[in-house]
C-alpha cells in the first residue's frame, strides 16, 4: 500500500490500510487516519492531522506555512481534517499562523482542483468548493455550503451554512446563512433548491423567507430590522439566520441587490 518511492519520516504515524502513492512525501509528526489514501506527489508538511477515509489528491499540500512576510517559520502550528474530506488535485492548505493555532476542516468536505485554504481557516462539514476557490486568512465557513469555482473571498469574512455562491466571485463582506451570493459583494436571494434538497420542510422554508424579507427587503436598515424580528418568535432555521446577521465578523454583511441589474 506504500510505493518504495514514497519519503515517510519516522515520526509520521499511519493508520490501517493507509495508501501512499509515488513520490509522495509525509513528514512528521503528521498522523494519517485509517483508509486514507495519499495520491502520487501530495506533500504532507509538518503537524498534519487527517481522519479516517480521506483522500489527498495529486500534488496536493498541505501545512506549509502562511503567506505572512511577517510569519515565523519557527510557530508551531498545524492543519486538522476531519473524516471522509477529498481534496483533488494541487489542492493547498496553509496551517494556523499563530503557536498552537490550525486551519481547520470538518468532515465530508469536497475541495475540487486548485482550491485554496489560507491559514486559519475553518471549514465546517459538507462543503463544495469548485475548482480555484480562494479563501483567504481566518474565513469561516459553516456547513453544506457550495462554492463556485474562481470565487475568492477576502480574510476574516463568515460564510454560513446552506449558502449557494457563483463562480467567479469576488467577497468581502458575510455571506449569511441560506442566501445565494454572486458577483461583488452581493446578496440576490435565498438558496431556495438547496434548501429544498437539503432537506428543509416548507414550513421551515416559509420561515427562512419571512426572515429574509425583513432583514433585507422591508425598507429598513439591517439594524432596525433585526430589531423587529426580535420582538417575535421564531422557528429555529429562521432564528439561525436572525443570530448570524445580528453577529457578524469585522467585515460586516453583503448587501442584498436582489432588484438590481446585473450591470449596475
Amino acid at each position: 500500500m506504500i510505493h518504495p518511492t514514497a519519503l515517510i519520516h519516522p515520526s509520521a504515524q499511519l493508520g490501517n490500510d493507509v495508501e501512499v502513492g509515488p513520490y509522495a512525501i509525509i513528514e512528521g509528526p503528521s498522523e494519517i487516519g485509517d483508509g486514507c489514501r495519499i495520491e502520487a506527489h501530495a506533500q504532507l508538511v509538518g503537524r498534519v492531522r487527517l481522519g479516517t477515509g480521506c483522500v489527498v489528491g495529486r500534488a496536493a499540500i498541505l501545512g506549509t506555512p502562511p503567506q505572512d512576510l511577517g510569519f515565523d517559520r519557527g510557530t508551531e502550528s498545524s492543519v486538522w481534517i476531519g473524516d471522509r474530506n477529498i481534496l483533488r488535485e494541487h489542492v493547498t492548505i496553509h496551517r494556523g499562523s499563530k503557536p498552537g493555532s490550525a486551519t481547520r476542516l470538518g468532515d465530508g468536505n469536497f475541495l475540487m482542483v486548485g482550491a485554496h485554504l489560507a491559514h486559519d481557516v475553518v471549514l465546517g462539514d459538507s462543503n463544495i468548493l469548485a475548482n480555484a476557490c480562494l479563501l483567504a486568512g481566518h474565513v469561516r465557513v459553516g456547513n453544506r455550503s457550495f462554492i463556485g469555482g474562481g470565487a475568492v473571498f477576502h480574510q476574516f469574512l463568515h460564510i454560513g451554512d446552506s449558502c449557494v455562491i457563483q463562480g467567479n466571485g469576488s467577497f468581502g463582506k458575510d455571506i449569511p446563512h441560506f442566501c445565494a451570493a454572486m458577483r461583488t459583494n452581493r446578496i440576490t436571494g435565498l438558496n431556495v433548491i438547496g434548501l429544498r434538497r437539503q432537506g428543509f420542510s416548507p414550513t421551515e422554508r416559509s420561515s427562512i423567507k419571512e426572515m429574509f424579507r425583513l432583514l433585507f427587503c422591508s425598507g429598513m436598515n439591517l439594524g432596525q430590522a433585526v430589531a423587529t424580528a426580535r420582538a417575535r418568535d421564531w422557528p429555529g432555521p429562521a432564528l439561525h439566520l436572525l443570530e448570524f446577521v445580528e453577529n457578524p465578523s469585522r467585515r460586516g454583511i453583503c448587501p442584498w441587490r436582489g432588484g438590481q441589474s446585473l450591470e449596475d
